[in-house]
């Protein structure tokens, strides 16, 4: 029979191995990132794209802030740290081929977010969308 100084002992080292096990679980997470669910990925992809009318600006408007988001979700769930999207671009720069053109499809997202004249050319969008989704295979979201 266990005496109260071996039951403390035996709780602690209980604590202890739970706290290195959870430990090691969010460093692995944070290190190699989340699985990405590919195929939901692609079902929110082709839903952006389906949401798109021609006859309808804000459509466009729509598509690029759900693509950003999209882009942001997977970011998040590859464990690419930082609190805000710009953040997290800052920190998978490595991971796109051209960072450049993400970071200008994410500016025109916060336009689009933030200004009253948020209007964009269809052209334009469509360049802008085209960036996103490459950014998206790029990270081996779609």
């Amino acid at each position: 029979m266990l005496n109260a100084t071996g039951i403390v002992i035996t709780l602690a080292a209980v604590v202890v191995i739970g706290v290195v096990l959870l430990a090691v679980i969010a460093i692995t997470r944070g290190h190699s990132g989340g699985q990405l669910d590919k195929e939901q990925y692609q079902q929110d992809w082709l839903a952006i794209e389906n949401g798109i009318s021609k006859e309808n600006n804000a459509s466009y408007q729509f598509a690029i802030l759900s693509a950003d988001k999209l882009l942001d979700k997977a970011l998040r769930e590859s464990g690419v740290p930082g609190e805000t999207m710009g953040e997290r671009l800052k920190h998978a720069r490595g991971k796109f081929q051209d960072i450049d053109k993400v970071w200008t499809a994410h500016k025109l997202r916060n336009q689009i977010a933030h200004e009253v004249h948020g209007d964009v050319n269809p052209a334009v969008a469509r360049r802008m969308l085209r960036i996103y989704k490459n950014a998206l295979k790029d990270i081996g979201a779609i």
